[in-house]
């Protein structure tokens, strides 16, 4: 009976040897392990969330960047003023130029023929007017002489009708004597001859007065006329002298230009004149890019644009340079409109097919001329870009 007992009792207590305690501590102990890694990776996602949080109040809330930025440069282009055959390059594709340098010249002879004429035309010109003082002088005299001829016709007149008197007097005589026979007729007949004589040369007196007085009133005409080519102007101010040296100034000036010098400091580019071509007026020869003048458009999405103001900082790189060369820059402009707004065919989104696009808008940004002097962009170049949103 004890021995069945003793059995018994060894049967319900339970087996406390290590073989059966080994897998329960390891299960405990890696629920442990998973539930301290799942604690840990919380609380790594939650300082990452308040990093970026925090990163995002005090810098990203700040900044807006874009990678869709390029080097622009308002570019200038040489073209001929005057027509003419190219005699002369002094200019190759990539070379640096000066403001005033000679980079093609024209053949020039047809303009200095063009000034020699207009030279002569100048010459004749002056000599013209010069004329016009010297015959104000004469014509005043010319006045003068025909006034003495309307005195003299005015005395001749005056002797004329004195003349008259006298025959019409003896006449008048002569007929009273006749009446009793105390003169003759042939006497009689004389004196009516006198009297028509002196009638006939009053009204030539006269006539010849009218003449004068014609005479002297073409004479003051001419010298009107010829006072209105030279009155309020001396000679070298005259209208026809002013114009033959304005004609003379235009030959000139077309002579100057045909030589063509670079307009603005930069590298030659998109060259396509040759030696031996007759160029018309207008024709592009070539471009001078000012590229100390360089400056970047970047063109934000419409979402980023809330902050951005003109003068605003911003920093910008090159893939040309690389990251370690870092370029600053202001916030001059925002563009007009979008790219697809002054396409050449714009989206029409009035229409029933409508789909909303997320637009981008220029953005310039002017850089520091001492920082491109020590790192030349090129026109076309990428850029990438940050400006500072924090002074909106």
């Amino acid at each position: 009976m004890s021995t069945t007992a003793d059995s018994t009792t060894r049967d319900a207590v339970p087996d406390s040897s290590p073989a059966s305690a080994g897998p329960q501590n390891k299960a405990a102990r890696s629920t442990a392990v998973r539930r301290r890694l799942f604690t840990l990776l919380g609380l790594a996602l939650v300082a990452l969330a308040a990093i970026g949080l925090i990163y995002w109040l005090l810098i990203g809330s700040k900044h807006v960047s874009t990678d869709n930025a390029y080097v622009g440069s308002d570019t200038a282009v040489l073209a001929p003023q005057v027509a003419g055959q190219v005699v002369e390059i002094d200019a190759n594709e990539t070379q640096s130029v000066k403001r005033g340098q000679v980079l093609v010249k024209l053949d020039d002879t047809d303009a200095r023929i063009a000034v020699a004429q207009a030279q002569a035309e100048l010459g004749q010109a002056q000599r013209k007017v010069e004329g016009y003082f010297a015959n104000d002088s004469a014509l005043e005299g010319q006045i003068a002489a025909r006034q003495a001829d309307v005195t003299r016709a005015d005395a001749q007149i005056a002797s004329a009708q004195s003349d008259l008197e006298r025959a019409r007097t003896e006449l008048d005589r002569r007929e009273k004597l006749a009446a009793s026979g105390a003169v003759s007729g042939d006497e009689l007949t004389q004196a009516q001859n006198n009297f028509h004589t002196a009638e006939a040369a009053l009204a030539q007196a006269r006539a010849e007065k009218a003449q004068a007085v014609a005479n002297r009133t073409a004479a003051g005409g001419s010298r009107a006329v010829n006072a209105a080519l030279i009155n309020g102007v001396d000679p070298g101010q005259n209208p026809e002298v002013a114009a033959a040296r304005a004609r003379l100034d235009q030959a000139q000036l077309d002579l100057t230009r045909t030589v063509l010098r670079a307009p603005v400091d930069g590298v030659v580019a998109q060259k396509t004149v040759s030696l031996g071509q007759r160029v018309a007026v207008g024709t592009s020869l070539l471009t001078v890019v000012p590229l100390q003048d360089a400056y970047v458009d970047a063109n934000f999405k419409e979402v980023q644009l809330r902050k951005v103001r003109i003068g605003q900082s911003a920093v910008l790189t090159s893939d040309y340079y690389g990251g370690g060369v870092k370029f600053h820059g202001v916030v001059t402009g925002l563009g007009g409109g979008t790219g697809s707004a002054f396409s050449l065919i714009p989206a029409q989104n009035a229409t029933g097919n409508w789909i909303k696009i997320v637009q981008r808008l220029p953005v310039r940004i002017a850089l520091r001329p001492e920082e491109l002097n020590q790192h030349p962009l090129r026109v076309g170049l990428s850029m990438a870009v940050d400006i500072d949103v924090a002074d909106h």
